[in-house]
């Protein structure tokens, strides 16, 4: 688990990179596209890494250890569940409330219906609360 945890920003990183790097010129998306495949097969090595170790314990420490890993790992994906679904419905809602305001401007009469389809969105991130909520009750 902990592999991943140190993995994630130096794959993050080197996306980040990747991308500045493909904006450059076509060249650069021989680059991007042999950046990508070393972050494939370093998510796969951070993958095995974090999987491998955790079967080979036994006895009630095993027991201990493979517990608190499984807490950590629901509480990680409670964690990333509400967090991808709140930048979600964030960018939802300003493609959405600008698109509403704007239609809203021509045509004061369409408040109702513009202001269900930015609660549409907004519903993104409840869906992602829900999900974190479920996911800390079985931690």
């Amino acid at each position: 688990m902990f592999a991943w945890l140190i993995g994630l920003p130096v794959i993050a990183a080197a996306v980040v990179v990747a991308r500045l790097a493909a904006r450059r010129g076509p060249r650069a998306a021989y680059l991007f596209a042999a950046v990508g495949m070393l972050l494939a097969v370093g998510a796969a090595v951070l993958l095995v890494a974090a999987a491998g170790p955790a079967g080979a314990a036994s006895g009630g420490a095993g027991a201990a250890a493979a517990s608190t890993s499984n807490n950590t790992a629901a509480l990680l994906g409670a964690a990333i569940a509400v967090a991808g679904s709140t930048i979600g419905a964030g960018i939802a809602v300003a493609y959405t409330g600008a698109a509403a305001l704007a239609a809203m401007s021509e045509r004061p009469e369409l408040f109702g219906r513009a202001m269900v389809i930015v609660g549409l969105a907004e519903g993104i991130a409840i869906y992602g609360l829900v999900i974190g909520i479920i996911l800390i009750g079985k931690a």
